[in-house]
């Protein structure tokens, strides 16, 4: 009866909380903890707190056990938690010791909010991204996250080759976010977006009275950039004037800006891009060899999204997230028909595309699934995925590996559930599950 008015209590709170006792192990899971982890009451009593939010913090810089440890709160500290499908969170957390009637301490409690809006709303605002924001489960993007670390934290130039739309600033950003020089400026510059007589200028800098406007000094990105990083996008577009300014600089950290005649020196990371094959432009003779070289010290090939559509679920469900927290809409997902209609497309314009389609939808659509007519008219007509064009990239397997995924996902991962929706029996699709290599949330697999 005191365990059943205590849990009453506890559930009537919004914040997640639970208690350990001086294991560690959970004493108390309130539905706020339930909601937030995904994972159940039942399964998460008598388990390691760690084991349940699996916090980046529980190996070495427990919170719990600090509070244990000192006898002091610890208040609103911000970690991340995975849940039981897997995903990132941020959460703020408030930890406190237990004490019984006498004074003895039994155990500690932390209270925990997720504070995914709050970041998400941050991040919009201050355009600042990293690494865990890269969303992927192909094994080429899969190989660079695994380097990813060690290439930030070197001061080698980078060349970041992919079609346009595929992350090439969002990575570019990772990059530097994970590097020594994070504390620094990362100086993006578009040299595609300006002429040349006015990118050197951007680059470099000029004196008061180096031309007619030139009223007072101006620093320049290189300037601006020093200790930091510098992202030059669409390297390929600058003249063979700019590329030799540029080669100076990358080999003596030197230039001059306009109307100087003293040199700056610099230190910046260089990090480029392009959508364009600069090795094709050099054989062509419209890119200097030696600048190619220069800047590409580590390259990077970002793979267009029809050559990883095993992605295109994971980041529907993502931006339908993002764009719920941004409009305050409840969409749950996507039925199968408009599924299979992006599944099919080419997506030229590849993740940037995928998003503003999934932006179009959220205009249209006025229930909890997105359907087929919701879609641009673009992307509707494109050919069913029986087709041949359709097959050259992913076998059937694969199609039906998306789909039941596609299912179980908007089922919460509840095989019951999923297989009533499909009308097969519940064993049918434990084994189509097995067959088809789906993983589960570890936390389902019980079900």
């Amino acid at each position: 009866m005191v365990e059943k008015k205590r849990d009453l209590i506890l559930d009537s709170i919004a914040d997640g909380v639970f208690t350990v006792d001086h294991d560690w192990r959970i004493t108390s899971f309130n539905h706020a903890a339930e909601m937030i982890t995904g994972v159940e009451r039942s399964e998460a009593i008598g388990q390691l707190c760690k084991d349940v939010l699996k916090a980046e913090i529980c190996e070495k810089d427990c919170a719990i056990r600090q509070t244990l440890t000192t006898g002091q709160p610890v208040v609103n500290k911000t970690v991340h938690i995975v849940n039981a499908e897997g995903q990132r969170i941020p959460i703020s957390i408030s930890t406190a010791v237990l004490q019984d009637r006498s004074g003895n301490v039994v155990g500690a409690v932390e209270t925990f909010r997720d504070i995914s809006v709050v970041e998400t709303l941050k991040k919009e605002i201050s355009r600042s991204y990293g690494f865990e924001d890269f969303i992927s489960k192909n094994h080429r993007m899969h190989d660079l996250f695994k380097i990813l670390p060690d290439i930030s934290q070197s001061n080698a130039t980078i060349l970041i080759e992919g079609e346009s739309g595929t992350g090439k600033e969002l990575l570019a950003k990772a990059i530097h976010q994970l590097s020594l020089r994070k504390n620094k400026r990362l100086v993006v510059v578009n040299c595609g977006a300006l002429p040349d007589t006015l990118l050197e200028s951007e680059f470099f800098g000029y004196k008061a009275g180096a031309f007619t406007d030139a009223k007072r000094d101006n620093p320049g990105r290189f300037k601006l950039a020093d200790k930091g990083t510098i992202f030059l996008d669409e390297i390929g577009d600058i003249s063979p004037a700019l590329q030799i300014r540029l080669l100076r600089v990358l080999q003596e950290g030197t230039y001059e800006p306009l109307g100087s005649v003293e040199s700056c020196r610099t230190d910046v990371r260089v990090i480029t891009a392009t959508n364009r094959h600069l090795q094709d432009l050099v054989r062509e003779g419209k890119f200097r060899e030696d600048l190619y070289y220069r800047i590409n010290v580590m390259r990077i090939e970002l793979p267009p999204l029809r050559e990883r559509k095993e992605d295109i679920p994971l980041l529907i469900e993502h931006f339908i997230t993002h764009f719920n927290l941004l409009q305050t809409k409840q969409i749950q997902g996507m039925t199968d028909d408009a599924l299979a209609c992006l599944m099919s497309y080419d997506f030229p314009g590849n993740i940037r595309e995928l998003k503003n389609i999934i932006e179009h939808t959220f205009i249209l659509c006025k229930k909890d699934l997105i359907e087929r007519q919701h879609l641009p008219e673009s992307v509707r007509q494109v050919p069913p995925p029986h087709s041949s064009k359709y097959s050259e990239v992913m076998t059937f397997k694969d199609v039906e590996a998306i789909f039941l995924t596609n299912v179980l996902r908007r089922n919460q991962w509840n095989r019951i559930q999923t297989a009533k929706e499909l009308g097969i029996h519940k064993s049918t699709l434990f084994r189509k599950i097995k067959s088809l290599g789906i993983v589960l949330p570890n936390h389902k697999r019980s079900h």
